[in-house]
């Protein structure tokens, strides 16, 4: 959210104080917002949030929303990035968050951690970017050995190394390393009753 609010006009936290989380929720309950209220202060009473604001109106809702969207194209002006979009359980997104950042230090010290997601489902969109004194190049160059310190945290979750974006080319060989030779092989035989010839995406995947 700091790199939104650097780059992206018009940008603003609808809060004074900065906080380590923010959640987004989207509430569609009809009628009366009293007790959506309600259920807020109860959560801030339990010390299990700080802060907490609701958009009055349309406008205010889009302005909220348009941080969260605007997260991926703020990464861009801070310099190179290497995003894996993963899951684990819900249970587990902070515990998982908190180890692959460390590892990730460890592997490319001072690089800078950007998580964001849909917390409901386990999808955490765990973006990294490049050290502000890294060469961009260099930083890239890093791709497979940081995906596989990323990767090897969720499995250690019991994870999933893709969630909504899929596995295409760019994971395939990833897909035979942790999901292993019979899953796949599984995979291989739905894919042949199902498109025999071939077909369907061919070349991605399997």
């Amino acid at each position: 959210l700091r790199h939104v609010c650097r780059h992206i006009p018009d940008s603003r936290l609808p809060m004074d104080d900065h906080y380590p989380w923010y959640v987004l929720v989207d509430s569609a309950a009809p009628g009366d917002r009293l007790p959506f209220e309600d259920s807020l202060m109860a959560v801030i009473e339990a010390g299990l949030a700080s802060d907490a604001v609701i958009a009055k109106n349309d406008k205010e809702q889009g302005e909220i929303w348009r941080l969260r969207h605007s997260i991926s194209e703020a990464q861009k002006s801070e310099g190179g990035s290497l995003k894996h979009d993963i899951s684990v359980p819900v249970g587990d997104v902070a515990r998982f968050i908190a180890d692959a950042e460390a590892a990730v230090l460890e592997a490319v010290p001072d690089s800078r951690v950007v998580a964001f997601g849909h917390v409901g489902d386990g999808n955490v969109h765990f973006n990294i970017s490049q050290p502000r004194d890294m060469d961009k190049d260099a930083f890239i160059a890093e791709r497979d050995r940081v995906a596989a310190v990323v990767y090897d945290v969720v499995a250690r979750f019991n994870g999933s190394i893709s969630a909504e974006h899929g596995i295409g080319v760019l994971k395939r060989r990833e897909l035979q390393h942790y999901r292993g030779a019979v899953e796949v092989d599984l995979m291989r035989t739905l894919k042949r009753a199902l498109d025999p010839g071939n077909l369907l995406n061919p070349g991605k995947v399997l």
